[in-house]
């Protein structure tokens, strides 16, 4: 059973009384390994796409399936323990505390879930991404790529099934983009985690699995490799 999937889903929002078709009868399976590439012009419902696997946001119509289990189902409870334990999200602005140390940024979900061992699990995280030894630094001492990559440490923190990354390098040059695009399929085979990315980078289209071209929210083509 794949670990995302989107079964005919439409999402509809309003301007001036107007409805604005953001997807449109759209369908999408994604597995555990698999590492997905949204690519398309701004406005053509990567984001939306995002947004309604995140949880974050429900279709007009159809049905978004995390782990087998309808998200516009859940009630409020529920689905703050989906995104908390089964989503990891990565921005393109990182979205670090900047009162907070790389270790507190990165245990930071662990210690609101309540877990134990908070600053061992941050420390192993960060080894993945090479920076275990930055724990005690601040954002602002650190470098575009190194924020993303405490960013993707921290998504990946309580062991996601999904890793949702909304333009992860277009805040960073070519080459750090690179290298943070080829730490994100690293760590995709490594946790088993199925990664769906919205980019404009062509360099992530040919490192993906899973290539999604899409226009005016819909799929216009998908190339597996």
């Amino acid at each position: 059973m794949p670990i995302l999937s989107l079964q005919h889903v439409t999402k509809d929002y309003f301007t001036d009384d107007q409805p604005v078709r953001a997807l449109d009868n759209l369908s999408l399976e994604v597995s555990r390994g698999e590492f997905v590439v949204l690519v398309g012009r701004s406005g053509c419902g990567k984001s939306t796409l995002l947004s309604l696997a995140g949880a974050m946001d429900f279709p007009t119509s159809g049905t978004v399936l995390v782990d087998g289990v309808a998200t516009a189902s859940l009630r409020d409870d529920a689905l703050a323990k989906v995104r908390r334990e089964k989503i990891g999200f990565v921005f393109q602005s990182f979205q670090l505390i900047h009162t907070l140390t790389v270790f507190e940024n990165v245990e930071l979900p662990l210690l609101l879930a309540g877990k134990n061992n908070t600053r061992e699990t941050a420390r192993e995280r960060l080894s993945w991404v090479e920076l275990d030894e930055l724990g005690r630094r601040y954002p602002h001492q650190l470098s575009g790529g190194q924020m993303q990559r405490v960013a993707i440490a921290r998504a990946l923190v309580q062991g996601p099934a999904i890793l949702l990354a909304d333009e992860p390098t277009g805040n960073l040059d070519t080459s750090t983009g690179n290298l943070i695009l080829d730490l994100l399929r690293r760590l995709t085979r490594r946790q088993n985690t199925a990664t769906i990315m919205a980019t404009h980078s062509e360099e992530a289209a040919a490192l993906a699995d899973v290539v999604v071209k899409m226009r005016d929210g819909q799929i216009a083509e998908m190339t597996r490799r």
